[in-house]
């Protein structure tokens, strides 16, 4: 008697919601803490690329040329990140297991990485052009940065693919993603 292949299963080494749909978003608990990690991480970015910008400007007082700074800044991490997400993943998503594809599935193109770097801005300019506006304190600011964060977080569960905004009308999507060598080793 013969058996198909089909017949024998050994146990799958993915979680049911991730065999369901390998383009299932991951639970907003760990999105969150990748967010979080990824902004720990770009401490490092921003004080290398200051101490090159002061160098290369020779800038002594912190106020000096600050717009510009922060100019270079945004040019530096925007770098930072099209390069990476065209790649699929940060450290920090490395980290958390997750990837940045586009709505089919695919890598990202550099376009669309740099489609979402602008976009993922969403995330701090509405709170910081009202403060901007209204002259809000440094205290108050944080208040409203931090309630605008949880605001465009919670947002996510309503979406039909629990995709935040940014990546909605990017195109993209962040995805589960277990890497091949993790797999192996549990075997």
């Amino acid at each position: 008697m013969t058996t198909s292949p089909t017949a024998h299963t050994t146990p799958s080494l993915i979680p049911d919601d991730a065999a369901k749909s390998p383009l299932q978003a991951p639970p907003l608990l760990r999105r969150m803490a990748c967010w979080l990690y990824e902004g720990m991480l770009m401490f490092g970015v921003v004080f290398i690329a200051g101490y090159l910008f002061s160098t290369l400007t020779q800038t002594r007082n912190a106020l000096d040329n600050r717009h510009l700074q922060q100019a270079f800044l945004f040019v530096v991490f925007g770098i930072y990140f099209t390069w990476f997400w065209a790649k699929g993943q940060t450290l920090a998503m490395k980290t958390w297991h997750i990837r940045v594809v586009d709505a089919a599935g695919r890598s990202l193109t550099q376009g669309r990485a740099l489609l979402r770097y602008v976009l993922s801005w969403l995330w701090f300019l509405p709170p910081l052009a009202a403060a901007g506006v209204y002259s809000l304190g440094s205290g108050e600011t944080t208040v409203l940065t931090m309630g605008w964060i949880a605001i465009w977080a919670i947002l996510s569960r309503f979406h039909p693919q629990q995709q935040f905004l940014h990546d909605a009308l990017a195109g993209t999507r962040l995805v589960h993603h277990k890497p091949p060598a993790a797999s192996k080793r549990r075997r």
